[in-house]
């Protein structure tokens, strides 16, 4: 079977959950998903809302395909703060969190009721194997077994999907596979409280995938172009990888807007909203934060540094020629400028609204270039579409 007959190569497809019946048991969702070529080939699909549940505050976005002219972003919403309603993508206050989501759906008037949503956080696990070379099809319980051996979980509790990347570098009798799992209950628990908003989530996926589907849709990257794209929310960074669109490293590091605002609040004596202003630098703040914002950056710097020593090792990929930065956090002018300095290369907020088209009046008294980083996997989710996954 030569590559690329039954082979996906991009990142934006796996799918944690979703409602369409399986003669197979639905925790263990693996096989293969359609390329976004092969979706436009079968028409137009059912649009979706993308659902973007995060720590700071919930974002929705609603785009629509338009014949020969690309997406365009036909709605949006940022609920306002959702304080300590959810931790490390743990929900701790179930109410509040549904209340947000029907708030905003009701003041944006949106009408669709279904939903693409994405998770992140330590009970979600990424991981590149190899194994035997097989089809796509074969591949369906080899890869369930050999999850076992890679998921530090019993593999009953958690949900399950792959993806062939392709060849493994040095043996063509090899692939390479992306593994997704994410424990059941909290898929399960995530998907039920999108319910009791009232919307129905046809599809779960991975922040770091909703990121890079949204990404390539705006962006052109270059076949050998090593890009990392780093999704900043308030608590957790969404680190992300590719080369020629294929996924080599993601990881979700503990870091995030919080990690700042706690270091520049100790550092100075402020109250957490003169912290935050601070970061952000808001008029008014005059406080020396940069070196304190570099300070806290460190544990993402060496992340990244970690993955680019793990990837030379492997021979896998390069070393990054280009960062995209997204989500509230990056926001933070002090961040992009210091791993722009650090790694020595193009360091940019990346913005979802590039090449999917957009009314200006949707964005009347707002700065769109700060706010469409925010809307990065929402956007990404929108992007989705029922039936992607074959």
């Amino acid at each position: 079977m030569p590559w690329g007959a039954g082979e996906s190569t991009g990142s934006q497809r796996l799918v944690l959950s979703h409602p369409a019946p399986r003669t197979r048991d639905p925790s263990r969702s693996t096989g293969r998903l359609a390329s976004r070529s092969e979706r436009m080939l079968f028409g137009k699909k059912q649009s979706l809302v993308g659902l973007d549940i995060g720590s700071h505050s919930v974002k929705l976005a609603e785009v629509e395909s338009q014949a020969n002219k690309g997406y365009r972003l036909v709605n949006w919403g940022i609920s306002p703060p959702l304080g300590e309603a959810i931790v490390d993508g743990e929900i701790m206050d179930r109410q509040l969190v549904v209340d947000a989501i029907v708030n905003l759906l009701e003041s944006r008037a949106i009408r669709t009721r279904n939903v693409a949503a994405s998770v992140s956080g330590r009970a979600v696990i990424v991981k590149k194997i190899t194994m035997n070379r097989l089809s796509a099809d074969d591949a369906q319980q080899a890869v369930y077994w050999e999850a076992e051996q890679h998921v530090p979980y019993d593999i009953n509790d958690v949900s399950l999907d792959f993806e062939i990347l392709g060849p493994a570098p040095n043996d063509p009798k090899q692939m390479q596979v992306l593994l997704v799992a994410a424990k059941k209950d909290m898929v399960m628990s995530f998907s039920d409280l999108i319910r009791e908003a009232g919307l129905q989530p046809m599809i779960v996926d991975v922040d770091s995938f909703a990121t890079q589907n949204a990404l390539e849709a705006n962006y052109t990257f270059g076949g050998d172009e090593v890009v990392a794209t780093l999704n900043v929310g308030a608590e957790i960074t969404n680190i992300n990888i590719t080369q020629g669109g294929v996924p080599y490293f993601t990881k979700d590091l503990q870091f995030g807007g919080h990690t700042l605002i706690d270091a520049v609040q100790r550092k100075f004596n402020l109250s957490q909203p003169e912290a935050s202003a601070a970061v952000r630098g808001e008029s008014g703040s005059e406080l020396p934060v940069g070196p304190v914002v570099e300070q806290a950056c460190e544990s993402l710097a060496t992340a990244l540094e970690r993955a680019q020593a793990y990837l030379r090792t492997a021979g896998e990929a390069g070393a990054v020629t280009r960062i995209l930065m997204c989500g509230g956090s990056a926001l933070t002018s002090a961040l992009p400028d210091f791993l722009g300095r650090r790694f020595g290369v193009p360091t940019e907020i990346a913005n979802p609204l590039t090449r999917v088209g957009y009314d200006p009046d949707l964005f009347v008294g707002q700065d769109v270039t700060r706010v469409a980083p925010l809307l990065t996997v929402g956007i990404g989710l929108a992007l989705r579409r029922l039936g992607d996954k074959r």
